[in-house]
């Protein structure tokens, strides 16, 4: 008898001996739970951190009508008018200086001399030329007054017989000659006396001396060094020291060229040195340099001091606030600090504190100086404003004092 034949329900697994999971779905459900939880923690904490404020109180300033608006600030370097590298006019070797860094020296005293041995040597030749030149020319001019004697001797002689004709001609021959003779020596003369004085010169120029009153900023050569009134490579000075005018200070300053319209020659001006940020210099505009940077769009401006300051050095940076010529009023005004205001879309805002929140208070500013501002409405004295938060503030936010 054959055996049966396979079908397909054989194949079927039988799932009914296998132990059920329940627990898969739980796990599900606990993790969404928890993220739920973090994330609601997450907001919550976000939304009870209070930004944390610096405030003051707002103060009453009686003002006398000297305080002026502050139109523009810019920022720049005192430079000198007048400053000169000082140099010589021939090469040499520098075999003393006489200056050094800070000294104070007046026009024409001696700074440094060069090696003159040279042309002191040549100055003794041409003078020894001089010297010879001179004594032909007196030995000439006695022979020239014995001939013209001799001429008018044999001239009288002729008249009356007693010399010949050639005797005579001789005599005035001789004359004659000893005339250019003369002439050509005082010519010689005139050469050696220039041969002489152009050498003196040449050891005038090895003395190097200031060509203005001022103060020595730099030295730049030391004895022992050669210097030239070129650059010629090497080891070569191009100069002695450099000298600077003390009197001549003055501020350059570069103007953005979108505001330059708000200054003018002769406006008053307050300067502020970074190193003496507490000292405000009065200043005013010299002048308007008639041209502008096209790389940097902006247009230089010289400042002049009012008084020259020994505290004011080249190169210093300065800060410049550029002045209306027109008064605040006298009277009672309101001034904060200059970083309790804020600009919002081109309106001038304060954070008033009420209580534990804030609000946004628009402001009138009528004058800016240095660091401080001054309100003409908006503001009363006595109330708090917010100088500075750590996080942005909004209208009738909570906020917590740095100070609780």
């Amino acid at each position: 008898m054959s055996s049966p034949k396979p079908s397909l329900d054989a194949l079927r697994i039988d799932r009914s001996a296998l132990p059920r999971d329940r627990g898969g779905a739980g796990w599900i459900w606990l993790l969404v739970v928890l993220a739920a939880g973090a994330a609601g923690y997450f907001f919550w904490s976000k939304r009870t951190v209070l930004p944390v404020v610096q405030t003051t109180t707002v103060a009453a300033l009686a003002t006398d009508g000297s305080a002026r608006a502050t139109l523009l600030n810019a920022s720049g370097y005192v430079t000198a008018r007048r400053s000169a590298t000082v140099s010589s006019k021939v090469t040499g070797k520098v075999i003393e200086v006489r200056v050094d860094e800070g000294m104070e020296v007046k026009e024409g005293q001696l700074l440094a001399r060069l090696d003159a041995s040279n042309v002191e040597a040549a100055l003794r030749l041409s003078e020894a030329q001089l010297a010879a030149a001179r004594s032909a020319l007196d030995e000439t001019r006695s022979n020239m007054e014995l001939a013209e004697r001799e001429l008018a001797r044999f001239a009288d002689l002729a008249e009356s017989g007693a010399a010949s004709r050639s005797d005579l001609d001789r005599a005035d021959y001789l004359a004659r000659s000893l005339a250019g003779r003369l002439r050509k020596q005082n010519a010689d003369v005139a050469v050696a006396e220039a041969d002489v004085a152009q050498w003196q010169q040449q050891v005038l120029d090895t003395t190097i001396l200031a060509p203005f009153d001022g103060v020595v900023t730099s030295k730049n050569a030391q004895p022992g060094e050669m210097i030239s009134p070129m650059s010629v490579g090497g080891f070569t000075r191009t100069g002695i020291c450099t000298i600077v005018d003390m009197a001549s200070l003055e501020i350059e300053v570069d103007v953005n060229e979108s505001f330059i319209n708000r200054v003018r020659a002769g406006q008053p001006v307050e300067a502020t040195l970074d190193s003496y940020p507490e000292w405000k210099i009065p200043a005013k505009v010299i002048a308007i340099i008639p041209t502008a940077d096209r790389q940097k769009a902006t247009v230089k401006v010289r400042v002049g001091f009012e008084q020259i300051d020994p505290r004011v050095l080249p190169d210093m940076a300065v800060k410049v606030a550029f002045k209306s010529d027109e008064s605040a009023p006298a009277g009672m005004s309101v001034v904060i600090p200059k970083s309790a205001v804020h600009d919002d879309q081109g309106s001038s805002i304060v954070w008033v504190l009420d209580g534990e929140e804030v609000e946004r208070r628009a402001v009138s500013v009528s004058l800016t100086n240095g660091d401080q501002s001054t309100v003409s409405a908006g503001l009363s004295p006595g109330e708090t404003i917010v100088t500075s938060s750590s996080a942005a503030l909004g209208d009738g936010r909570r906020v917590k004092l740095a100070n609780r």
